[in-house]
């Protein structure tokens, strides 16, 4: 979503020095969160790793960078009608990386609970009303199993940590009807916020659903770069369920309204009052030009690519609540393998593949998997 709107003038006044200090404390200098929590520093896009020999055929197959003390591999095991088989034990798996059987370490069945972030673009666009995303929200909360865990992240121009996870689900709806829309779009920092100070801290099945048209305008610590690689440390799922703000935005950048100058009470000579008219922004606005919608969609895309998700489409109130639903049963049907890889150099690419011991079963499981040393991101 976007920061562009009706924008209206409002005269506040504010008396002592009071009011001044709560100014202070509310610039971006400060942390983005209602709870005050400190953004890490962006950091640089990493330099892409030079295609060799070893890498050169991973485009057939998705990758992962994971910690070198262990990787985790969601896994979903389908049956011929593609419905999924629940009910496997460690036994019935084998895991290989290029070619040489490995040792599982790790292992979680389809029964053992989930930490869900939902994270809530709620910046301007005409797209959904509150109303609207508040209940697909809180619809998609009760499909989840009662054991299952949810954290509440909305952002427009400040990111807002609206609920710790907790399976208290009056607490979760109290956080979804909290939310309310806003102007601009800290999408990069949400996400930064969402993975390195909340996510990484949880252990075992964990997933993030994202809730916007994927285009930032504000972000200031984090860029697309960051969160494309954290995700790929982070054993984690990602869904982004995705619209497109593309029309609402076009409709309205030339609509912004703007006040003329003060005009005098003809009665009374006095009470100066101002009436907003039309006026045209430039027509290469941040968050408004085909080419950032067409970075967003690859961000999107990514995101889910490289942590093992699925990016859902919704433009109606009817297919909001349908994503939602496919997320929450798909959910539902992961196992999660973990092995300790071999002391390999860091960056390279090791091909891996998951079997089980039953005919006429397919595997959807990630191909590849690239050795590095995830970093501290709590800090």
């Amino acid at each position: 979503m976007k920061g562009i709107g009706i924008f209206t003038i409002a005269v506040l006044i504010f008396a002592g020095a009071a009011a001044v200090n709560i100014e202070a404390q509310s610039r971006r200098e400060k942390p983005l969160t209602r709870e005050k929590v400190n953004q890490r520093p962006a950091e640089p896009s990493p330099t892409p790793t030079p295609q060799t020999e070893a890498n050169t055929s991973v485009d057939d197959g998705e990758i992962i960078k994971v910690d070198t003390q262990l990787v985790t591999i969601p896994v979903r095991v389908m049956n011929k009608n593609g419905r999924f088989v629940g009910g496997l034990a460690k036994e019935n798996f084998k895991v290989y990386v290029d070619g040489v059987e490995k040792e599982i370490a790790l292992f979680s069945n389809e029964q053992q609970p989930f930490t869900v972030a939902l994270v809530l673009d709620m910046s301007i666009s005409a797209t959904f009303k509150i109303a609207e995303i508040q209940t697909a929200a809180i619809a998609f909360i009760d499909q989840l199993r009662a054991q299952d865990k949810v954290m509440v992240i909305s952002f427009d121009e400040e990111v807002h940590i609206l609920c710790e996870a907790t399976n208290d689900r009056k607490a979760i709806y109290r956080a979804i009807k909290s939310t309310k829309i806003a102007s601009g779009t800290s999408l990069y920092e949400a996400l930064d916020l969402t993975m390195n100070r909340r996510m990484n801290r949880i252990e075992g099945r964990k997933a993030i659903i994202l809730f916007t048209d994927g285009v930032d305008t504000k972000s200031i610590r984090a860029t697309a770069g960051n969160n494309q690689s954290d995700a790929m440390e982070l054993d984690a799922l990602i869904y982004p369920i995705r619209y497109d703000t593309y029309a609402d935005v076009q409709n309205m950048k030339n609509k912004v309204m703007i006040p003329l100058p003060p005009i005098l009470n003809p009665q009374t000579g006095d009470n100066p009052i101002s009436i907003p008219v039309p006026t045209v922004t430039q027509p290469d606005a941040k968050g408004t030009t085909a080419a950032e919608y067409e970075k967003a969609r690859d961000y999107l895309d990514q995101l889910a690519y490289r942590t093992g998700g699925t990016v859902y489409l919704a433009s109606t109130t009817g297919n909001l609540a349908e994503s939602y639903a496919k997320i929450a049963s798909e959910l539902r049907e992961f196992y999660s393998l973990g092995i300790y890889p071999d002391e390999v150099k860091i960056g390279k690419v090791r091909k891996l593949k998951v079997k089980v011991d039953q005919t006429g079963l397919a595997v959807r499981a990630r191909e590849n998997y690239v050795v590095g040393k995830k970093g501290d991101k709590s800090k």
